[in-house]
């Protein structure tokens, strides 16, 4: 989930190498953090948040079934 979190946001971006995603595991959960440079961070949040959304989405649907909830964090 970590690769295809990272390959979406710095597809997006105009600085590629600022982009960081750090996985934190919880009891249920996987939280996967991304953050970008503060000029990207419209890039990646989109109109009224469309783009977050459809990264959330994508990420959800990539996510194994069964597995624990995968939950992305834009910081």
């Amino acid at each position: 989930m970590k690769e295809l979190l990272t390959e979406i946001a710095k597809s997006l971006v105009d600085n590629p190498d600022e982009v960081q995603v750090t996985v934190v595991e919880k009891e249920h959960l996987t939280v996967l953090q991304l953050s970008v440079a503060k000029a990207d961070m419209g890039k990646v949040i989109g109109k009224k948040g469309k783009i977050a959304q459809a990264i959330r989405t994508v990420i959800k649907a990539a996510s194994v079934p069964g597995d624990k909830k995968v939950v992305v964090d834009i910081l």
